[in-house]
């Protein structure tokens, strides 16, 4: 009896996993929902640029199109990790030997500027300058580096950037341990090149931040206003060609819809 009672899970338990499962549900279901409405929209603009003529519309959809794909495979991609989530974490946890040699301490407080040459990262560690130099560590690649500080006041210090705005010199970048901080220099591939952006990633979250005709409440609004875009800004020729395309896509689609 007292071995069956040890192994039983207990009450919060098993209200964690449901709690668990049921999130992944609602998630799953909204994964669908929203590709759903994309692929709806990625077959409206397929019609569209069959029926479009200009090269400004057949540009415009194209890029459209090229957008709604992107959407569908990230959405696609969200969905698959939310189940593997789900599953490791239905998974007995391992038992881990403690750690006697302290923890890693993710960086990520910096600072940067640039020359005509390199891009400067400043980061600033109490004492760095005191430990031995092959404590320091930096690997460089094209578009990224990694930082490793070993056994700092019993902590270790890493940080990792990908995706840099532009490609750099593995071999001309460096770092320097200077008081209380580390600098690395990226050598620009590029001379003479401003970088308004230190990661591609930076770039594009200040760019979403921006007025735009997409939304994130609903897919089809970014298409409609693209469309509404065109419309406007067109000839009487353009408003022709995208109203019957428009006309001729709707009639298509009431005769039969097909599901994600």
């Amino acid at each position: 009896m007292a071995s069956a009672l040890e192994e039983a899970p207990s009450a919060p338990a098993r209200r964690a996993r449901e709690g668990e499962a049921s999130f992944a549900e609602t998630e799953g279901h909204s994964t669908v929902e929203g590709g759903w409405k994309l692929q709806k929209d990625l077959e409206e603009v397929k019609v569209l640029l069959e029926k479009a003529t200009r090269k400004r519309v057949r540009d415009a959809l194209t890029a459209e199109k090229s957008k709604i794909e992107t959407e569908i495979k990230n959405k696609m991609q969200q969905k698959s990790q939310r189940k593997a989530e789900l599953l490791d974490s239905e998974k007995p946890a391992a038992v881990v030997a403690p750690i006697t040699t302290g923890y890693t301490v993710k960086i990520s407080n910096y600072g940067w500027d640039q020359s005509d040459k390199f891009v400067k990262i400043y980061i600033t560690l109490t004492g760095v300058h005191q430990v031995p130099t092959e404590n320091v560590q930096v690997h460089f690649t094209e578009r990224s580096f990694d930082l490793l500080v070993k056994n700092l006041n019993g902590k270790s210090y890493s940080m990792i950037v990908n995706n840099l705005l532009k490609p750099i010199s593995v071999e001309g970048s460096s770092k320097k341990v200077k008081t209380d901080t580390v600098l690395i220099l990226c050598r620009k591939k590029a001379e003479n090149t401003r970088w308004d952006y230190l990661t591609q990633v930076e770039k594009e979250c200040k760019e979403k931040e921006k007025p735009s005709y997409d939304t994130e409440t609903d897919p089809s609004e970014g298409l409609m206003n693209v469309l509404k875009k065109i419309y406007e800004d067109g000839d009487d020729d353009m408003k022709r060609t995208i109203n019957k395309a428009w006309v001729e896509s709707r009639e298509k689609q009431a005769k039969g819809d097909t599901e994600f």
